[in-house]
């Protein structure tokens, strides 16, 4: 059984709240690399689950964060290229943003499904937000300059009927299967054991 299977006998509340307690990780993980290997980590969980991402859009935002900070220099010059130069202080920090943002982006990806359904008044609005955040970054129309305001106006409906189609069966009582445990358990794990790294290399000044 290969791990995409595995992974569709996850229910959306399971996937859920794997992706909250995997969260914590990446935001507080004080090392960029660390958080560079848990951004691939997420990359392929959420491949894994059959979602599609645009790789060319994914390294030109990732590209266009490290720029914007390189604009602010500081640390040990790595190279200059007439009045720009490249820092090694503002060049991490643009990297640490840019995989932090992409990271988040892959994991909602992963375990967010648009019909989780969270109990509750308060759980619901976050349910809904999720979902929202989910359809956005889920988009295979991508918006063009010379047509912004329709593409944005047909991304936008696509979005509400998606988020509002009760039609679908909700899955999030769906009861995950032993090898889906198994395989949540050991992203968790691999995002947590990144983060601990992360930590003692950042302790040691590394």
């Amino acid at each position: 059984m290969s791990a995409s299977s595995i992974l569709d006998q996850c229910g959306s509340r399971d996937l859920g709240i794997a992706g909250l307690l995997i969260m914590p990780s990446l935001v507080f993980n004080p090392n960029t690399f660390g958080r560079t290997a848990q951004f691939l980590l997420f990359w392929l969980f959420a491949s894994l689950l059959g979602k599609k991402s645009n790789t060319a859009m994914t390294l030109f935002v990732i590209a266009g964060i490290v720029l914007f900070n390189l604009l602010a220099p500081y640390g040990r010059v790595l190279a200059s290229f007439g009045v720009f130069k490249v820092t090694e202080g503002a060049l991490l920090t643009g990297l640490h943003r840019a995989v932090t943002l992409e990271g988040l982006i892959m994991l909602s990806k992963a375990s967010i499904r648009n019909n989780l359904r969270v109990p509750g008044a308060l759980g619901g609005l976050l349910g809904e937000s999720l979902r929202l955040f989910a359809a956005l970054t889920g988009r295979k129309r991508r918006i063009s300059p010379k047509t912004l305001v329709a593409d944005i106006d047909t991304v936008l409906f696509d979005i509400s009927g998606t988020i509002h189609d009760d039609s679908a069966p909700p899955d999030a009582a769906k009861k995950t299967s032993a090898a889906g445990i198994v395989m949540l358990a050991a992203a968790a794990l691999a995002s947590w054991g990144i983060f601990a790294a992360g930590l003692i290399l950042h302790t040691s000044g590394i």
